[in-house]
Order: C-alpha cells, then structure tokens, then sequence
C-alpha cells in the first residue's frame, strides 16, 4: 500500500511513538503526520484528499465526547478514521461507531490488533475485535428492538453482499466471490445501508449481526 497518507491524532507522546512504529508495519510506505489536539486535526484535515486514514483518540485536548470525530466527519466525511482509545465501554463505543468511525480499537488491544485493523482499513475492509462488536451489539440491541417502520426487506443477494462485508472483505474482493462487477458490488452496498438505517460498513455489520441473533441464527 504505498504512498498511503496517515494522521496520528494523539497528545500523549509515548503513544504517539508507538503508533509511528506501529503503522510502518501495517503500510511500510505510508507517510505519517501529527496532531495533538482537536484544532491541529481540523487544520490538518480539510477535505477527504488530505488523508487515506485517521488514527483518533477520541480524549484530545479542545475535544469533548466525540465532537472532534463528528467534526472530522463534516469536513471528510469519506476518510476513513479509526478510533484507538484508552475508554472501552460499550457506550462510547457504540457512539463512535454511530459517529461514523470505522473501527474502535482500545488503547489495550495487542500490537497486532492495531496493525490488522490498519492494514483492513487501508484495504477498503472493515474491522472490529471481536470483544468490541460483541459489547456494541449487546448495547445496540437494547436501542432497536424492532425494525424501523417500512425498512424494506434485503434481497437474496444483497444478504449476500452482507455476509460477506460482514467477513471485512472489501468491495473489489465482495465483486470477485460473486462474479459481479465492483460497481454493481458499490450499488448493493448502498442499497443495504439505506435499509438498515445505517451509514458506514461497521454499522451495517453490527445491525447484521443484531438481526441475525434476533432470528435465532436463521
């Protein structure tokens, strides 16, 4: 993945050291920049053409919640932003998710954790450890125990797009499994958000997986 362009957003300096050996080892071609606080992230990033990817803490000085996140989302709202945070309860989770992070990786994961979700990433997948989608599908079932009214229902193969999204493939690997082109791939998955009420591939596969719990695994 050469010539990748990444943002370390992270005021502790110790961390911020850890971070820059560990992207090398997920993109050994990657460019990597800093930011320590909300306002250096903004002024970093000012369109989805800056950055491939955003390495957050939600916890930077001039941030509150997930306002730099959220704020992010505004100005790059396609740049992918993976959120690596010393908080890992299910509702700050289940909030950057919702957000519009695509993966939440907890500042106490293993090394390895962080490189595969990196590398995920920057290959157009998706990624979440396991203990992570387990807590936000337990706290997102409470949310949404029914379906919204009038979601219409997904088709044969677009629950097939789904199952396979829910694996972390991306869209050109999704078209090559289905022998179907990667734009008709790109179509399935939008249609797919709108009717789970969703925004981005981590919160599709978190609802997949709320629903299929619902129905006993069939």
């Amino acid at each position: 993945m050469p010539g990748k362009r990444v943002l370390i957003a992270d005021d502790h300096p110790l961390y911020c050291e850890a971070l820059r050996a560990v992207v090398p080892q997920a993109c050994p071609e990657a460019e990597i920049r800093e930011a320590a606080s909300q306002a250096d992230v903004l002024a970093a990033v000012t369109s989805d053409a800056v950055f491939d990817l955003v390495l957050l803490d939600l916890n930077l000085p001039g941030a509150s919640g997930v306002s730099c996140l959220s704020a992010l989302r505004r100005v790059a709202p396609l740049t992918p932003v993976v959120v690596i945070s010393a908080v890992d309860d299910a509702r700050t989770m289940q909030e950057a998710i919702l957000g519009g992070a695509n993966a939440y990786v907890p500042k106490s994961a293993p090394r390895q954790v962080l490189i595969n979700a990196i590398r995920a990433i920057l290959g157009g997948g998706t990624y979440m450890p396991a203990e992570v989608v387990a807590a936000l599908r337990e706290s997102h079932s409470h949310s949404r125990e029914e379906p919204a009214p009038g979601r219409d229902e997904l088709t044969l193969r677009q629950k097939r797009v789904l199952e396979l999204l829910s694996q972390g493939m991306s869209n050109k690997l999704i078209a090559r499994t289905l022998a179907i082109s990667e734009i008709t791939v790109k179509a399935h998955v939008s249609s797919i958000f709108r009717k789970l009420g969703v925004t981005n591939r981590v919160q599709a596969v978190i609802e997949a997986g709320r629903l299929l719990a619902k129905s006993g695994g069939h």
